[in-house]
């Protein structure tokens, strides 16, 4: 005997199912590029029937204000690196962590699981992120227009190669490269020095090709422009696109040292499940998922050591800055081409 099932059931079942997809989990990402693959986002979902949200960001400006913009609520958990994270816990965007709840830390270096001596992702006796990766920031350089490797920051400013210099859009990082290459603090500027660091960013816009955001980005601007130097600010994950794509390019960690990031998950205030969060930062720390971001990016993840093993040159960690806002409105000028204010203030 068949059961004819009733008219009426058959839009009742029709709305149950639009519920259910209606009430299905959905994570909220904030990262940068190569770090929430379609793959590994796709497995994710699979596994633990959930929809994730990926929203890229190409400078920590960007992150910044678009975790200001509605105190942390837009998204539930984000990749930023030790110093954006201290700024983010002090403005109360931030939930304390407990790693000891996020199983695959046990599987990650000591190094980074010795969270006090980690810059700035302990805060007022708080853990507030897991690191995930890091680089240095070095000089990525054209062979066949160096006879010997860059050995200075220097080199980004040299007249020789005006118009064949590729440089970060950011202004963070530009006012500490430019401090750094005068002998100064990176991070902590004097106020009777801003005008001279500043005059020296002008110089470089002067010098520059142009000022790039995404690593894709300059990645073509150097291989159709014949770019002579640089400044990586995504680290070795340029220098792998370049090489992938065929460029014979060099890098180097100039003398004075070279900035460097540990990127980290952290869960926003904002979240709406941060236990759905911590599961995210746990899955990122599957050996699988850490390999294939090495593999595909070229960067070091914090469960192995890299490749090339340790350096011997010296390396710069990104901490605060002494006035990120009067950074950002000089470079606003700066890069704009306008002459900014010099005076100290």
């Amino acid at each position: 005997m068949s059961y004819r099932c009733p008219f009426w059931v058959i839009p009742f079942i029709f709305l149950l199912s639009l519920q259910v997809k209606a009430d299905t989990p959905t994570l909220r990402v904030l990262a940068w590029p190569g770090y929430a693959d379609g793959d590994i986002v796709a497995a994710f979902e699979k596994r633990y029937g959930v929809k994730v949200e990926v929203t890229m960001v190409g400078s920590d400006e960007v992150l910044r204000s678009k975790m200001t913009e509605n105190r942390g609520g837009d998204f539930d958990v984000i990749a930023a690196n030790t110093a954006e994270v201290h700024y983010y816990a002090d403005q109360g965007l931030l939930q304390p962590l407990r790693p000891e709840r996020i199983a695959n830390t046990v599987r990650q270096l000591p190094r980074f699981r010795d969270y006090s001596r980690i810059p700035d992702v302990v805060v007022d006796g708080r853990i507030y992120a897991v690191p995930y990766v890091w680089s240095d920031m070095g000089l990525i350089y054209d062979r066949k227009q160096f006879s010997q490797p860059p050995d200075s920051i220097t080199s980004m400013w040299d007249p020789k190669f005006q118009g064949s210099v590729l440089a970060f859009n950011t202004s963070n990082h530009n006012f500490s490269l430019a401090s750094l290459s005068l002998g100064g603090d990176p991070f902590r500027i004097k106020a009777a020095d801003f005008a001279r660091v500043s005059e020296h960013l002008v110089a470089l816009r002067r010098n520059v090709l142009t000022f790039y955001s995404l690593p894709e980005e300059a990645a073509e601007l150097f291989r159709s422009h014949n770019v002579a130097l640089l400044f990586a600010n995504y680290g070795r994950q340029q220098l792998k696109q370049l090489r992938d794509a065929g460029i014979d390019v060099g890098y180097a960690i100039p003398r004075e040292g070279a900035l460097a990031w540990l990127d980290c998950w952290a869960i926003s205030r904002g979240a709406r499940d941060p236990v759905l969060a911590s599961v995210w930062i746990n899955y990122m720390l599957e050996p699988e998922v850490s390999h294939l971001l090495t593999e595909r990016q070229g960067l070091p993840n914090t469960l192995q050591e890299p490749n090339e093993g340790g350096s011997t040159h010296t390396l710069i960690w990104l901490r605060p800055v002494e006035d990120d806002k009067r950074r950002a409105e000089l470079w606003q000028r700066i890069v704009s081409g306008e002459r900014p204010p010099l005076e100290p203030r």
